[in-house]
C-alpha cells in the first residue's frame, strides 16, 4: 500500500483513537537513530533472506492460534513457507518448537520469547509508534537483523508498508516481500483476547476491551483491503 493511500486510513485512525501523529513521528525518528548506529536490514536484505519461498504463514495471537499451529504442524511442511509471527504469537510458536523467520512486533508481547526467536534466527520488524518509545529505546539495541517500521511518514531507515496492528501489519509486510499466497493462523478478528496478546492476562482467554475490539475491527478491514486489492491469495484458517 502506497503511503498516500495509507495516510487516508492513518488520519482516520488518529482521529478515532486520539493518537498523536507527532508522537508516532518522534518514535520513528528515535528508532531510525538507533538503527543508524546499530545497523539494520533493508527491504531488499530481508527479501533475499526469506527468498526461498513466496508462500507465507502469518500467525496472529487470537484464540484459535494453538489449534491452528497444531493443524499446520500435522498437515503442512512448514519448511516450504516463510513464517511471520505477530508479536505475542511468537510465544505460541516457541512452545511448539517452531522458529519464525520474521517477528512483527511493537514490543508489547513476551520479550523473552521474541529475543529467543531472534537468537534462533528470526528477523525482527520493530514497529515504532507514540506509545512505545520507551520500549523502542530499551529493546531495539539487543536485536540483530532488524527492519524498522512506522505507521507515520517513513523516514531514513524506517518503512511504512501499511497496517495498524501487529497482525495485519505482518500481512502487509508479506505482500511487500512478494508473497503470492498467505495463510492466516490465529487471525480471528473477534472479541476475545489471549495471554499471547496480553502477557499479563490472568486467564488464557478474556473478552477484549472496547479499545482492543476497535483495533481488531481495523485489522479486519485492512486485511480485507489486501484481499480486494493485492495480487495474493489469502487463506484464513478461521474460515
Amino acid at each position: 500500500m502506497e503511503f498516500g493511500l495509507w495516510e487516508i486510513y492513518y488520519k482516520e485512525i488518529l482521529d478515532d483513537f486520539g493518537f498523536s501523529r507527532e508522537g508516532d513521528e518522534n518514535s520513528a525518528k528515535v528508532l531510525d537513530e538507533i538503527l543508524s548506529q546499530e545497523g539494520c536490514l533493508t527491504l531488499d536484505d530481508l527479501s533475499q533472506i526469506v527468498g526461498f519461498s513466496d508462500k507465507y504463514i502469518v500467525f496472529g495471537a487470537g484464540p484459535s492460534l494453538k489449534e491452528h499451529v497444531k493443524f499446520l504442524k500435522e498437515n503442512y511442511d512448514l519448511k516450504d513457507y516463510v513464517l511471520i509471527s505477530a508479536d505475542g504469537a511468537t510465544t505460541a510458536l516457541i512452545e511448539e518448537r517452531i522458529s519464525p523467520d520474521i517477528v512483527a512486533t511493537d514490543l508489547d508481547g513476551n520479550m523473552d520469547d521474541i529475543l529467543l526467536a531472534n537468537l534462533r534466527g528470526a528477523n525482527i520488524a520493530v514497529h515504532a509508534h507514540g506509545d512505545n518509545l520507551d520500549a523502542v529505546v530499551k529493546y531495539t539495541p539487543f536485536f540483530s537483523n532488524v527492519i524498522g517500521t512506522t505507521q507515520a511518514q517513513p523516514v531514513g531507515n524506517i518503512y511504512n508498508f501499511g497496517g495498524f496492528t501487529d497482525g495485519d501489519r505482518a500481512i502487509f509486510l508479506a505482500v511487500a516481500l512478494g508473497a503470492s499466497e498467505i495463510t492466516l493462523a490465529g487471525m480471528d478478528f473477534g472479541d476475545i483476547v489471549t495471554r499471547y496478546s496480553r502477557p499479563n492476562l490472568k486467564t488464557d482467554l478474556a473478552e477484549a476491551d472496547e479499545f482492543k475490539k476497535k483495533k481488531l475491527m481495523y485489522a479486519a478491514r485492512l486485511t480485507q483491503w489486501i484481499v480486494d486489492n493485492e495480487n495474493v491469495d489469502i487463506i484464513n484458517l478461521c474460515e
